[in-house]
């Protein structure tokens, strides 16, 4: 029995070390396209390592877009992109039967499947949407299948879904509800670069010559790095720290003075995200296994969609990411 044991842990290191350099791979092939948004490109790559799904948030021109075709090339990924407005039906992301007719008359439906049959879906914009495509695209995301004219049709695996919200601009939007935000495993923030990474970028992309996405995996060699990340061990100070975390952020008792400003918290499905993405963190960093460290990090993209403050918190002029930073410094 222990003789199984480590011959299984061995076998798991030696998977980690393979798979561990084929990511930073990956991620070296992105910083190549893509300057100054290093933190954006390593949660990203951790989302997708997870088996989730993130949403992307920031101004016009930060690279949102080129982000999800580099990974597309990267990955070995099959990758569509499709831009939400207002008339856009749920028809034209999941797609529709068409009524065929057969030289000799014969009339049959064909089904004609829409973008969101792609191994990375970018859903540029998803606020612009109705409430109507928006669920549409949710719920494929969280049954990885859908149903038209009550046939089902299996998505492509793996199946990750990049989406896009744009800060400004909010006349004429459609707010995702809560219980859609659930469904992304990250809320990653795509700030500024800074002036060097800005000055790299006049310089690369103004030439006669343009930096070009290569390839660094397959999708089958990221549906193994996908199974590894289940399979590594977490320690029980990570676990304790991730549900102490979690449980925290809700209010009650166990937030303290901080339970006081949250009206509504992260469910379950928070504390499991937290725990495969401090895995996937550990193994992009080449470690065999998750640290305190990784669940700090990681703790504000996984767990500010998950919840909201109360009235008076927000008068004072709180913010979600500063309760955060206050329930992290309860841990370490």
């Amino acid at each position: 029995m222990a003789e199984s044991a480590e011959k299984l842990e061995d076998a798991i290191v030696r998977s980690a070390e393979q798979v561990s350099g084929q990511i930073r791979a990956a991620k070296e092939a992105i910083s190549s396209v893509i300057f100054g948004q290093d933190k954006v490109v390593e949660n990203t790559l951790v989302t997708i390592l997870s088996g989730g799904h993130a949403l992307l948030i920031g101004v016009p021109g930060l690279a949102k877009t080129k982000l999800v075709e580099t990974l597309g090339v990267t990955l070995g990924l099959d990758a569509k992109r499709v831009q939400f407005t207002p008339d856009l039906m749920p028809s034209d992301i999941l797609g529709a039967e068409v009524l065929d007719e057969s030289t000799v008359g014969k009339r049959s439906f064909r089904f004609i499947a829409g973008p969101v049959f792609a191994q990375l879906l970018m859903a540029d914009e998803i606020n612009r949407a109705s409430p109507r495509t928006q669920s549409a695209l949710l719920q494929a995301m969280q049954e990885q299948h859908i149903t038209v004219a009550g046939a089902r049709h299996d998505l492509p695996k793996p199946f990750h879904v990049l989406a896009t919200q744009n800060p400004l601009e909010q006349e004429g939007t459609y707010p995702l509800p809560e219980a859609q935000l659930d469904r992304f495993l990250m809320e990653i923030d795509v700030d500024y670069p800074d002036r060097e990474a800005e000055r790299r970028i006049l310089f690369e992309t103004t030439g006669a010559e343009e930096s070009a996405a290569r390839s660094a995996m397959t999708a089958d060699a990221l549906i193994a790095a996908q199974r590894l990340v289940r399979r590594l061990p977490v320690g029980d100070s990570v676990v304790e720290a991730i549900l102490s975390l979690v449980r925290s952020a809700r209010p009650g008792p166990e937030a303290g003075e901080a339970g006081k400003l949250i009206a509504w918290g992260p469910g379950p499905r928070a504390s499991q995200s937290l725990m495969l993405a401090v895995r996937a963190r550990a193994l992009l960093d080449g470690r065999l296994a998750p640290s305190i460290d990784d669940v700090l990090e990681l703790a504000e993209p996984v767990l500010k969609h998950r919840m909201a403050l109360t009235f008076p918190a927000r008068a004072e002029g709180r913010t979600i990411p500063d309760v955060i930073r206050q329930l992290k410094s309860r841990i370490g």
